[in-house]
Order: C-alpha cells, then structure tokens, then sequence
C-alpha cells in the first residue's frame, strides 16, 4: 500500500515537471524563436487607450398607442485604423478602401507617413457590411475594432428638446437638450482599456459587478409622440420659408397635466451632423431659452384676472374712444380707430389694446400684478429641458399706471414660449398652473421604473372663470378669426391671435416694421385634450399673425382631432 502511494505520487510528479519543461519551452518559441512574428501581432492589437465601448442609455418617443419609438439610441460598427510600419503597399491599400468607403487620398497618405506609429485612425462609424468587405481584402497593417456610438433614428426630429452627445473635454456627454438634463441617468461610467479581444469581453466587468451607479442608471421615455412632431415641424417649416422668418417654433402640449407632445423650431439641425451648422446658437432651444414681448395672447389673461374679480362680466360694456393717454403717453388700438359703447366680448374678438388697459385700469395695479405674478410670469417653469430662460417682468413691480396698460396687451414685459404656454393652459384647465414635461418615465437598468408625474399645481382663476374665458375665445374663432371662416362644424376652438412689435436692442423704443406673431388654442375648448402655442419673429412683408399662423394652427388642429379620433362636442 505504502508503495502504491509513492508511485502515484512520482508519476504525478512527472507530469507537473514535464509540461512545466513544455510551457519554458513554448515560451522560449514564442519570445525567441518567433519573437518578432508575435510582436508585429501585439503591435497590430494593442494599440490604443480607450475608455471602453461606449456606452449610453437609450431615449424614447412615445406614440399615440403606447408603443416606444427610438429617438436616441446606440450604433454598433467599427473605426478603421493602420498600423504604418506594416502596409507593404500603400497606394494599394489606399485604392482598395476607397472602393469601399470615401476617403481623401491626401489625408490618407499622410496617415500612412508616420512610421513608428502602431495606430493611425482613418474612419469612424464603420458599418457591418463595409467592415466585412474590408477584412475581406485581407490588407496588411488595416485594422478594424468594434465600435459603438450614439444615434438618432429621426436625425433632425425634436432635435432642441433630444440634445446630441459630444465631447465636453476628453469626456463624451450630453450637450442639449434631455441628453444633458437627464445625464445622471443615461451616462454609463467606463475605464480605461486597450482594444483586444479581453478588452473588449472584459472590460466592463468591473463596472458591472461593483459600480453603485448602475442602480441609477436607465433609459428615459418620453411624451413626445413621432407623428405628431413631424406634423408640427412641417407646419412650422412652411411658416419659415414663406415668410423667411428669423425663428419659428410651435409647442403642443396637454393643457391639463403638462406633458408636452411635440416642441419644435427652426432653424434646426440634423442630430447625426450637429457639427454641420453656421453657427453654434443653432443648438440652442428658443422655446425654452428665448424671451420674446408676446403681444396679444395676453390679453386673454387679462380680460380672465378682470372676470376672477368681479371687475367686469360678460355683459359689461365700455366706450371705446381709439386711444387713451396714460402717464403722458399714448396707447391706441392697432387701428387707432373709435368703437364707442361696446361689450368686453369685443376687447378679444377686434384684440382692442384700449379695451384690456380699461380693464386694468378698472380692477386696479395690485389686483392685476397679483395675477399675473401668480402665473408665475418672470418664473421658470422647471420644464425638465436645460438652460430654461427667465421672463423679463420687472414692469410689473413699477408704480406707474403706462407699465400695467402695456402689459395688459403683452408689450413691456417677456416671456419664454414654455413660460407663455403653461400660463395661457389655466384659461382651459379649470385655471389650475401646470408644470410642462418632456419625459413621462424613467425605466432603470435593475428593472424598476419611475414614472415623472407632477401635482395639479396652484389655482390661479375660478373655475367658473376658466368657463367663461373659454366662451369668450370660442367666439372669437367661431365669427371672427378669418371672418369666421376657419369654425369647425363639430368641434369648438378657443383661440386668440398675438402680433407684437419687436423691441430695438438699444432700448430706444420698437421697429416700425418688425413684429414677432404668436398664436395659441386649445380644443375641444371645454374640455381640452391639446393646446398648441405657435410663434414666428420678424416675418417678411407681412403685418398680422392671423395672415401667418392661422392656416398652421388649424390644420394642426385638424390633424390632432382626426389622428387621435377625439369624439366631437357639437
């Protein structure tokens, strides 16, 4: 027995010894023998420091149905790289790439110059199919390593409220739009590697097993509805090139819980070439950043905080004399024309800027700056989407009676669309203030889900207010908007027009011959499932927005009815 064991133990003991002789000797073929072969090899795999795969969380549209729409998402391909020192042949190789992809020779052969250099990059975004052609020529010195980078299915769609991914630095990260607001959770975190095949398997590995983060991490799905935003940025284009205009953007959103269907503008940018711009202020949103004196879509808001208080009704009257003269200044109607003894109704219906003045002038400064300041005019909305601008009312808190009559018709003071949209929703929602959302969910790596939902906010009008406004501007499209024209048989429409001068940037008063036109409804007007706001600045050679956005506004209108099959309520 006992010499049983010593055997099996000498036999073990030769095996260990014998393949430890067979890897020294294995070593000494690899390092020596065939040194040189190995480290041309390790030339061509080891040849970069990258921070991984590149990794992101995806973002979603939501169509009208409940099904997700990629809208950013990632592109698996390759970067194309050379090695100098080993092509044997360079105008060669050259010539059997660019039969596959483009590329400049000159570039290339510059590239191909710097001997010693084991990697040269030379193309990016590499597809399957090209990559495969191209390790099919079996080219010396041509490498290709997998890649991933970030995409955008409907390149210029809602390119402002999507942002795009660039460099900040050496760190690729959100720029604009939800890329950057909601970066927390769509950046993955990475380190340092060198591409090879364990890089690429196990580089991440770490990350995944330790990082904290990952509990954080997640895709955001939005309210934005693909349909819907083509239907917007189309109108939105026409009214651009029509009128040459320097800005036109449009929101639709729900009137009732915020969440925001569509919000676009132009000039735009295609998402997958946001380098291709004449200027850098195209990225930013003008929805959300820009202010602009909105004119006449106010004055709803006015005539609805003189109802709240009892200062006027719908049966009051007022004598309409054309102009009135305030604090030495003269106010008149865009006409200049008298109307003599007419009823409020009209003040909406001939957007008469004596007519809302007399209001405020009836219902006193501090009752309407309490108004208006509880619309949050001059706040952010806290719209989940960057760099969010603040109105400009600081007219609102001077004690001379010209500031409050000029702002009762939206010149004076400034607002952001966003701001503009969410104030004029109280008119239709019963006068609650609502916050403006873009993304509706965020559903994490780990499995859960985190739905964005935001409280009814403040009540800024009565409810019976909020009826009485919206009969107000049913009217004004049923006989007045385009002479009544434009009335839908089966639905009712509340809206209101706005033509604004624009204000000269030295201060010194408005153009002559500048106007920013805005337009805003919301349907079916007592119970209203959109509000679409619309605005286009300095439009050429035209005065009024009725002539530039009614046409858009109702065939928007049209569409949401049609396309979301909203039963009529007439």
């Amino acid at each position: 027995m006992k010499r049983s064991s010593l055997l099996r133990i000498r036999i073990i003991t030769g095996v260990v010894l014998a393949l430890a002789l067979l890897l020294v000797f294995r070593l000494y073929i690899i390092q020596v023998v065939q040194g040189k072969l190995y480290a041309t090899k390790a030339a061509e795999q080891y040849v970069r420091s990258v921070k991984g795969l590149f990794d992101r969380g995806a973002i979603y549209f939501t169509t009208k149905d409940g099904q997700e729409v990629s809208a950013a998402s990632l592109k698996v391909g390759y970067t194309l790289a050379i090695s100098p020192d080993h092509i044997t042949d360079v105008e060669r190789t050259y010539e059997k790439i660019q039969a596959i992809i483009p590329l400049e020779k000159e570039a290339f052969l510059a590239h191909a110059r710097k001997k010693g250099d084991p990697y040269e990059e030379i193309a990016t975004h590499v597809s399957e199919d090209d990559a495969a052609r191209i390790r099919g020529q079996k080219l010396s010195g041509v490498q290709l390593y997998r890649d991933q980078w970030r995409y955008y299915p409907g390149d210029n769609l809602a390119a402002h409220a999507i942002g795009f991914v660039a460099y900040d630095g050496d760190k690729l990260v959100g720029r604009y739009g939800l890329e950057h607001y909601y970066e927390s959770v769509l950046a993955r975190n990475s380190s340092d590697l060198f591409v090879n095949f364990f890089a690429e398997i196990f580089g991440n590995f770490q990350t995944v097993v330790f990082d904290s983060h990952k509990e954080k991490e997640g895709r955001i799905v939005t309210s934005l509805e693909p349909t819907v935003v083509r239907a917007l940025a189309t109108e939105l284009k026409t009214v651009q090139d029509q009128w040459s205009s320097a800005v036109t953007g449009g929101i639709i959103l729900n009137p009732k819980t915020g969440e925001v269907y569509a919000i676009s503008a132009f000039p735009d940018f295609n998402l997958n070439d946001f380098g291709n711009v004449p200027d850098q202020r195209y990225y930013q949103n003008p929805l959300v950043e820009g202010v602009y004196e909105m004119g006449s879509i106010i004055k709803p808001l006015t005539v609805a905080s003189g109802l709240d208080t009892g200062a006027i009704n719908r049966y009051s009257t007022y004598v309409d004399e054309g102009h009135i003269e305030v604090d030495g200044y003269k106010i008149s109607n865009y006409d200049g024309r008298a109307r003599g003894l007419i009823p409020i109704q009209q003040i909406l219906s001939q957007s008469l800027n004596v007519g809302v003045a007399h209001i405020v002038k009836v219902m006193g400064h501090e009752a309407f700056r309490k108004y208006f300041k509880a619309l949050k005019l001059g706040d952010r909305t806290g719209i989940d989407l960057p760099n969010e601008g603040q109105g400009l009312t600081k007219n609102l808190d001077s004690p001379r009676d010209v500031e409050y009559a000029t702002a009762s018709f939206g010149q004076g003071i400034a607002l952001t669309p966003i701001e503009t949209a969410r104030a004029l929703s109280t008119l239709g929602n019963g006068g609650f203030l609502i916050t403006p959302h873009v993304a509706s969910k965020i559903v994490y790596d780990n499995g859960k889900e985190e739905k964005i939902t935001y409280s009814q906010g403040d009540r800024v009008f009565k409810e019976s207010t909020s009826e009485e406004i919206t009969r107000m501007l049913v009217e004004v499209v049923d006989k007045s908007l385009a002479g009544g024209h434009v009335k839908l048989d089966r639905y009712t429409i509340a809206a209101k027009t706005g033509t604004a001068q624009i204000a000269r940037p030295d201060g010194k008063g408005y153009y002559d011959d500048r106007y920013l036109h805005s337009f805003f409804g919301y349907f079916p007007a007592y119970n209203p499932r959109f509000l679409i706001f619309l605005y286009t600045v300095d439009p050429k050679n035209v005065k009024y927005a009725s002539q530039t956005l009614t046409t858009p506004f109702m065939n928007l209108a049209k569409f949401l009815l049609n396309y979301y099959d909203v039963p009529p309520d007439r």
